[in-house]
């Protein structure tokens, strides 16, 4: 759902260090804005941007970039970056449709696509505009590494099922699958939630989570 519109939020992204203004500048060159050969990887709708920061500071040996399109979403992940008493240097935004991820990052580029808790356009007629889409999976396809993969958690069902079959009639190979993210022995361990993970969690709700790559020739 969209936030309502924020005064000055514009604003507040354009000066604020951790939005690139320009990301289309950086496509294959990414790596010369953090100044190091760090992997990139990237969360598509990120939110507020806990997930992302949160993984950034666990995970040093890796360049991290979170996706908003809405200004007044992206103006809160800002807000809490800047409240960080200890900020590390391997992350930054961008306000960007996810439509246009072919435009700022280059063939091969990405390592990790992380997806989480993304809007499930319940309507079949918005079928397309859900993260998991064929098209939007035709776009991950295009942007990462060899063995690079996506990584998508719900606890809509509904979507998480709709994804599953995506994935598999466009060639791609699951890894993991779990209806039950918090009780997998496996799947569970070192798992960072994100805040909508944490409220729909205690209210008793499981968590699906899968990983996967592309693989094959996707059914026309």
């Amino acid at each position: 759902m969209r936030l309502r519109n924020i005064p000055g939020s514009r604003d507040t992204i354009a000066e604020s260090r951790w939005v690139v203004q320009e990301p289309a500048s950086f496509r294959s060159r990414w790596n010369q804005l953090f100044r190091n050969e760090h992997p990139i990887h990237i969360e598509v709708g990120m939110g507020k941007g806990r997930f992302l920061m949160d993984l950034a500071a666990a995970h040093p040996e890796r360049n991290y970039i979170g996706i908003e399109m809405y200004s007044s979403v992206l103006l809160r992940a800002v807000q809490k970056a800047d409240a960080l008493l200890e900020p590390s240097e391997n992350f930054r935004f961008l306000r960007l449709d996810a439509r246009d991820l072919t435009s700022v990052f280059a063939p091969g580029e990405v390592e990790r696509i992380y997806l989480n808790f993304s809007d499930p356009w319940p309507k079949s007629r918005h079928a397309g505009r859900r993260l998991t889409s064929r098209q939007f999976l035709e776009r991950y396809r295009q942007i990462l590494s060899p063995g690079g993969r996506v990584e998508f958690k719900t606890d809509n069902q509904e979507l998480f099922r709709f994804s599953l079959d995506e994935i598999r009639e466009q060639g791609w190979i699951l890894d993991a699958v779990t209806f039950d993210l918090h009780r997998d022995p496996k799947l569970s361990i070192g798992n960072i939630m994100t805040e909508y993970e944490e409220k729909f969690s205690s209210m008793g709700n499981p968590i699906c989570k899968l990983s996967a790559r592309p693989g094959g020739t996707a059914v026309r």
